[in-house]
Parts: C-alpha cells; structure tokens; sequence
C-alpha cells in the first residue's frame, strides 16, 4: 500500500440529557479500531476519531477523542487532507434539544423529552469530496438490508457502504466476529463470519482494489 492518509471514525457518541445522564448506544468502536491498526500495519497515515470506548488505541495511531455527534462533526475539518475516510462510528441521530445545567428530578408521572437532529456527518462528507477521495461508511440495520444500504449509498454519495444486520448471530455491537456484506454502485460482495481483524483487512483490501 503506498502510504495514504487514512480517517477512522469510531465507537459511539453520548448526548447529554443532563450531568448525569446522557443519550448513547451500543458501540464498542472494536471494529473501527481494528480497521485503523490495519491501516496502520499497511503503512498509511491514520488519524482515529473516537467516541468514548473501554479498548486501548493501536500503536502509531494519531486518536483524536470526542464524545457528541457535535464533537464527531469536527471531522469536516481535516476531512479534505485525508485520501480516505472509513466511518465506523455510530454517531446518534438525535440528541436532547435542550439538555439541561442542573440533574433533572424523577417525576411520580410519565417525563416527555424533545429531541433534535444531529447534523448528518457522512451525507456533509459525500456532498464535500474532494478529487479522488474515497468514501466509506456502515450500515446497521435490522431489516430490509441491502436496500436500506443501498439507498444510503446513494443518497450520501460515498463509495462504499459496509453493511451487517443486528440480527444475524456473530454480527454487530460488542462481538470480536462479523458478518458484513461490502456494497458499492456497481457490485454487492457478502463477507462470512469473520474475526473483526480479518473483515477490517478485508474491507481495506477491498477499499484499494477500488481505488486502483
């Protein structure tokens, strides 16, 4: 691999409902992490943004912490230095539209909160691209797949989006094994149960086929 500057997103964000609570999901960034030391191991220039996660970072790694969507946005920033830019991270789609400075007390009755959209990170990038930049993101699904994904591909103009459904055994959060399936325009590849490790080196692989 010639030496390419390479972007990672990973893990989760959490949206702050108050000081001591906030809004987030099940995302451990195991996958993100292990696309970023496979990068690294092929010589490239990685730069890993990470939500808040319990694993320790690979070695030769730039990591940038971040905690909320907002924090994640900042990727936009260094987005057209990078040659390419794999977001793992799942970044909330909605956050507390007016969090609070002061512990928010238990009511005896039911407590209504009003969300708001998180900016669209991924759909920013695709609009955004520069010239010869490739684009992935992911897809967790729980249904519907391959069309759900195969209109995010589209509607965020990226490259590639990897996809796996939630349902499906040794697939999603907080496993060390996947099951993806690597969509792109013109071609739909479905990966089997793998090791994290070996479907990072697989969709990285994938990744400089494409751009060759």
């Amino acid at each position: 691999m010639v030496v390419k500057k390479v972007m990672v997103t990973a893990g989760p964000t959490q949206e702050k409902i108050d000081p001591v609570r906030f809004i987030t999901n099940h995302s451990t960034g195991k996958m993100g992490y292990a696309i970023a030391e496979n990068c690294m191991r092929r010589g490239a220039e990685v730069t890993l943004i990470t939500g808040p996660v319990a694993i320790t970072p690979p070695p030769f790694v730039k990591v940038v912490p971040v905690v909320s969507a907002a924090d994640m946005a900042g990727v936009k920033e260094t987005a057209d230095q990078q040659d390419i830019i794999i977001k793992t991270a799942a970044v909330a789609d909605y956050r507390p539209s007016d969090p609070a400075d002061e512990k928010v007390k238990k009511k005896d009755d039911t407590s209504v909160m009003e969300l708001e959209r998180t900016e669209d990170i991924l759909a920013y990038l695709g609009a955004h691209r520069r010239d010869g930049q490739f684009i992935c993101g992911f897809s967790m699904e729980t249904e519907n797949m391959l069309e759900n994904s195969r209109a995010k591909l589209a509607k965020k103009k990226v490259d590639m989006i990897v996809a796996n459904n939630l349902k499906v055994a040794g697939a999603g959060f907080g496993t060390d094994t996947n099951v993806v399936t690597i969509i792109t325009k013109d071609d739909c590849k479905q990966l089997e149960l793998m090791s994290k490790a070996e479907v990072a080196s697989s969709i990285v692989t994938e990744i400089l086929d494409k751009m060759k």
